[in-house]
């Protein structure tokens, strides 16, 4: 994997930049970008994750109108591909591939064309560069991305394909941790998720062959970013209708019904997964498994599908949480020898990056189990299995909870429960509730418990009321779940200066 491009006399070099030159001067700029159908099935091979048989579909294609398209494909195809198998050496050779291909683009006149394809290699270089813990080099490619579709915007704004780059952008900006401001704003990158929603939903609406990608990155903000998961749900269902082969849509489906607490229908969907199993090796879906298993009491099988994602996964992330989670299933089963094993395993694996890892790493810093009886309530609710979740919380004596953290969970336990059954009333009450308890101790139950007052209040139109508690989430200043919580209140109050009382 690790063999370097061909390498050229500098004559052999200069003849081809002029033949590639004259081509993409002699083609009309494609303001939509609709693709032929053989460049089409290569993109949905890509989509499917399948870069193989993309990458071996568009070897084959050589008509010089499509070299543009061909260009995307490749480098996109490439981009799916080390993304998910994290392989450094497809890393090393992409990025040869990727200096190679801006050479190209950078001789070719001005054009949004050439605009946009410098702003999309760099930010999939981007994206790349962020999963390799590359941070500083990363924010930089994406700057040039910014700048880049700023440009082609302003210049040439009837060119639809850019509002896809632009859109990614403006969502990731628009939901970088308050922490982080000073320095995007140094970088004179400024974003908005409500922008980047409009310009992916103008895409999707378009009839470019891009509209595909736009979609399925429009369903997947409304769920990570706006906690819209039923939405995001049914929209990215929607598309697997219309594309039930493609294991991309069918992936991030499962993840926003696991979401939505409605983890029966994503052990479904997991099981088609199962017997689509072409293309990538998608080894993360094992501890989605894990999560809905979990979810649903079949602690054995959740132990299962953790460790399997354990000993296949290559990144670090998640490992942390997946070992915490393997201790809490032993837990729940009694079996507090394996537990006690798995706890101390949890405490020297992984990395604390993702939310989920610095979570499980501060329930670990304490170095006691959860109680049983309120970790069974918070899975089934997690889950969609809310009768089995009013039982467990019933069988709760109040008082013989015996610490205040327990005693705040007990309370915003009821909440999330009462919440996901739409007995709303309840869920203010107990919500309140829990962050009258919390006051300023470093636990996720109050910020948490805000964001979802603001969201009730928004769906009641108290837009006054949903800025007020959107408001309090960002003003506690440290719980495990700062990053996330904050990004989703922040989108949130982006979205109220648009809505219309």
């Amino acid at each position: 994997m690790a063999n370097l491009l061909p390498i050229f006399s500098k004559k052999a070099g200069h003849i081809a930049c002029f033949f590639l030159l004259w081509t993409f001067q002699a083609s009309a700029t494609d303001n939509t970008w609709q693709f032929s159908e053989e460049m089409n099935r290569a993109y949905m091979l890509m989509l499917n994750l399948q870069p193989d048989k993309a990458l071996e579909i568009l070897s084959k294609i050589s008509n010089p109108d499509e070299s543009l398209h061909k260009m995307y494909v490749q480098s996109l195809s490439e981009t799916v591909d080390v993304l998910i198998t994290e392989d450094g050496k497809k890393f090393e050779q992409m990025e040869l591939n990727f200096r190679k291909r801006l050479q190209t683009v950078e001789s070719l006149p001005d054009g949004p064309e050439k605009s946009f394809l410098k702003a999309e290699l760099n930010l999939q270089r981007g994206f790349n560069l962020l999963n390799l813990n590359q941070n500083l080099n990363a924010v930089l490619a994406i700057r040039r991305a910014y700048n880049e579709t700023q440009n082609c915007l302003k210049k040439y704004p009837d060119f639809i394909p850019i509002k896809k780059t632009s859109g990614v952008i403006q969502v990731m900006i628009g939901s970088v941790p308050d922490k982080y401001h000073w320095f995007i704003s140094l970088l004179g990158m400024r974003g908005s998720v409500v922008t980047g929603q409009k310009q992916l939903q103008e895409l999707r609406l378009s009839n470019s062959s891009l509209r595909v990608e736009a979609t399925i990155l429009y369903f997947t903000v409304k769920g990570f970013i706006n906690q819209q998961f039923s939405e995001a749900a049914k929209g990215l269902l929607d598309c697997l209708h219309d594309q039930p082969n493609s294991r991309l849509v069918l992936f991030l489906a499962i993840n926003m019904l696991t979401k939505d607490a409605q983890c029966e229908k994503s052990l479904e969907l997991i099981s088609s997964l199962d017997q689509n199993n072409q293309g990538l090796q998608m080894l993360y879906i094992e501890y989605l498994r894990g999560e809905a298993l979990i979810d649903k009491g079949e602690y054995l099988k959740a132990i299962s599908a953790y460790q399997k994602f354990i000993s296949g996964y290559r990144s670090q992330s998640f490992k942390k949480d997946a070992h915490y989670k393997i201790a809490l299933c032993y837990w729940l089963l009694n079996n507090e020898n394996q537990a006690r094993l798995y706890f101390e395993k949890a405490k020297t694996s992984g990395r604390e990056q993702s939310d989920p890892d610095k979570y499980a790493a501060i329930q670990l810093a304490e170095n006691k189990f959860p109680n049983t009886t309120l970790l069974k309530v918070r899975f089934y609710t997690d889950g969609g299995y809310y009768k089995e979740a009013q039982a467990a919380i019933q069988s709760i004596q109040y008082t013989e909870l015996k610490t205040l953290k327990e005693q705040i969970e007990y309370f915003y336990r009821k909440a999330r429960l009462a919440h996901k059954i739409n007995n709303l009333p309840m869920a203010k009450t107990e919500y309140l509730e829990a962050i009258k308890l919390s006051k300023d101790n470093p636990w996720y139950f109050a910020p948490n418990a805000a964001l979802q007052l603001g969201y009730i209040y928004r769906e009641e139109n108290d837009l006054i009321s949903a800025k007020k508690y959107f408001e309090l989430a960002l003003s506690y200043k440290q719980h495990e779940y700062k990053s996330s919580i904050d990004s989703k209140a922040r989108s949130a109050l982006d979205q109220l200066k648009t809505t219309k009382t």
